[in-house]
């Protein structure tokens, strides 16, 4: 891809991703996470975070809110996460899911919540590697594999995400900002679980629906690019 293209597609998620955050309301996240894999998928691991990172830091610059190390954070490092799987790079997903689950786990807090909370993000890291196998194959025009693979590194990029706010939020003890007791915590966890299982499949949904052919005609356009 060229270096100008590159930059007009960033340039592009970056302003969409921070539009996206203003328009938000209803669920626990902003609609920002509905555009990660694609971003991730289109722009790769690097230019992917960099403009997940200025669409969200920018939006939250407009925009504060109490939450804003959240966003921030999991963001661009879930679009890096869709970025790797769609390269076919499994290893770092797995070592961020290896590393961040081990240190929730470890956690009091981590073993005193319901199990069931944080289980689509278990099933997410035994994803991982069919969905970096499968990502290989998003840019090569089969229509059936392109939505599969999709599917799956869309799932483990939302997943990632909530990953990285429990990972902030209970073994970083950022709890401690917003919560004086664990009930608190544990109340809002539990409603935020619920709201998480929401997210994912209309992260899935939107990826199958609009993500399909967004990239069949993103990869007609890079081999025009490249001819």
């Amino acid at each position: 891809m060229r270096k100008s293209l590159q930059v007009s597609l960033a340039s592009v998620f970056a302003a969409l991703h921070a539009m996206l955050y203003f328009v938000s309301f209803g669920l626990w996240r902003n609609w920002g996470i509905y555009l990660e894999p694609l971003e991730g998928i289109i722009l790769g691991p690097k230019i992917g975070f960099f403009a997940a990172f200025v669409g969200s830091l920018t939006a939250r610059m407009i925009k504060p809110d109490a939450f804003w190390m959240f966003g921030v954070i999991a963001e661009p490092l879930s679009v890096l996460a869709a970025g790797f799987l769609s390269k076919g790079e499994w290893k770092p997903v797995l070592a961020m899911y290896t590393v961040m689950l081990s240190a929730y786990f470890l956690h009091p807090f981590g073993r005193a919540l319901p199990f069931w909370t944080i289980l689509d993000i278990l099933f997410a890291l035994v994803l991982t590697f069919p969905a970096a196998k499968l990502g290989v194959n998003l840019f090569k025009g089969n229509v059936r594999r392109l939505s599969i693979a999709l599917a799956l590194v869309s799932f483990v990029c939302i997943a990632t995400d909530s990953l990285l706010r429990v990972f902030l939020l209970v073994p970083c003890g950022l709890h401690t900002l917003f919560f004086t007791s664990f009930e608190g915590l544990y109340a809002v966890f539990v409603g935020a679980a619920f709201d998480s299982y929401v997210e994912d499949v209309i992260v899935v949904v939107i990826s199958f629906l609009v993500g399909t052919p967004l990239l069949l005609s993103t990869s007609k356009l890079l081999r025009k690019n490249e001819a």
